[in-house]
């Protein structure tokens, strides 16, 4: 391990637990709304790739095709996405959200928001700047570890 200032080890042994609350916390609210949280990343998925097909979807999420095609027909069944043919290839059928998925994916990013505002709310301002400032790093640790 290189020496550095920060045992990065150790960081990440305090800084694990406590991403990991968050995130099942914000799954919780999800759930609250009758969303599992699979379905959620789905739908995300979809809204910012309108139209892409089932084997990308799958590979984005790391499962099978015809595991994905099972997961969007239970979507489609609650009328949260459809299927749309494609007008160049008329082979090639892409997903896309309805409104009611639209409707949903707010639902939850607002009860999400609502939760975590709630708590910060109750952090003191040394602690809210100490947070403030880990968004950036934290954000470019995540989105460099996309590519995996």
């Amino acid at each position: 391990m290189p020496k550095t200032a920060v045992d990065t080890v150790a960081l990440a042994d305090a800084l694990r637990p406590a991403l990991l609350r968050v995130g099942r916390e914000l799954r919780h609210e999800a759930r609250a709304l009758g969303a599992s949280p699979e379905q959620v990343a789905l739908l995300v998925g979809i809204k910012y790739a309108p139209g892409i097909g089932i084997g990308e979807l799958a590979r984005r999420e790391r499962v099978s095709a015809p595991a994905m095609t099972k997961h969007v027909d239970r979507l489609e069944r609650d009328g949260l996405v459809e299927r749309t043919q494609s007008e160049d290839d008329r082979r090639r059928v892409g997903i896309t959200l309805t409104d009611e998925g639209q409707r949903l994916l707010r639902s939850v990013r607002s009860r999400r928001t609502a939760w975590l505002a709630q708590r910060l709310g109750e952090l003191n301002r040394s602690e809210l700047a100490a947070l403030e400032a880990a968004v950036d790093p934290l954000s470019r640790l995540l989105h460099e570890g996309e590519g995996r």
